[in-house]
């Protein structure tokens, strides 16, 4: 899977290690421009961590990282924040910011040195924050915010960098199925016109099939299986690699939809 040509995210025999443990091993996975590539695998399996590196937020034992064909090593922190917006599972939000604030340094990467916000950073900001339901919370304090709002805000901050790869660990964890699919759908909406491909990392394989044009199956910090989402969801897999019984069925699309079964 890794090598493609024209790749946007190339990644190759990635090796990751945490306080001195194997938690990514020889993990290769690539997702053309334009692309939405999900990670998913039981808890522990390495996702995140994955997710971390591939954003240089931690360092490599080994293999490489290459976006856009350029080494991710050798970009400097405000190239690489031109071209990748990340969010985490669990942001630390500065709590006396407004919405509308967060969202705007969002667009520091853009910024000349001591350079002040223009307007069209403050128009990229207020069409994200319409995009995402924002609009109406946009003086509210951080603080003040729900824990789906506040994941709002994370994604709305990381879109209003204009990114060229977005990847968001398990963007839809604290958000009710409405505003799931609304976040989701932009997203989608955003890479179909816009070319923005997407690294997600997903809990729900219904979901992550949904939307995803391919996914990686990880287990233990390695690749278990990877391709399309009817190629890697299937109950064999799912059986073995989570443990757990389901009914792997077609929805209208053709796309698989998990089902778990009761154990009576």
């Amino acid at each position: 899977m890794s090598g493609a040509r024209g790749a946007a995210l190339d990644v190759t025999a990635l090796d990751v290690d945490l306080d001195r443990a194997p938690v990514v091993r020889d993990v290769s996975c690539s997702v053309a421009p334009g692309g939405w590539l999900a990670l998913i695998g039981p808890n522990g399996a390495g996702k995140s961590t994955l997710l971390r590196a591939v954003a240089g937020l931690v360092r490599r034992r080994g293999g490489t990282v290459l976006v856009d064909g350029g080494d991710l090593g050798r970009l400097r922190p405000r190239e690489r924040a031109r071209l990748i917006g990340y969010v985490p599972q669990t942001p630390v939000l500065p709590p006396d910011l407004t919405v509308r604030e967060y969202v705007l340094l969002g667009r520091t990467p853009h910024l000349g040195y001591l350079a002040n916000p223009g307007e069209r950073d403050r128009s990229a900001v207020e069409r994200t924050l319409d995009a995402l339901d924002l609009a109406r919370f946009a003086d509210r304090r951080l603080s003040a915010l729900s824990g789906g709002e506040r994941q709002r805000a994370t994604v709305a901050r990381a879109l209003a960098q204009e990114p060229r790869l977005l990847l968001l660990d398990e963007p839809t964890s604290a958000l009710d199925l409405g505003h799931q699919q609304h976040v989701l759908d932009l997203v989608e909406g955003l890479r179909a016109d816009h070319g923005l491909t997407v690294v997600t990392t997903l809990h729900d394989l219904t979901t992550a099939g949904q939307y995803a044009d391919r996914l990686v199956l990880l287990d233990k910090g390695r690749v278990e299986a990877a391709g399309a989402p009817g190629e890697v969801i299937t109950q064999e897999l799912v059986a073995r690699v989570y443990g757990a019984r389901v009914a792997v069925t077609r929805g209208p699309d053709g796309r698989p939809v998990v089902t778990p079964l009761h154990g009576g």
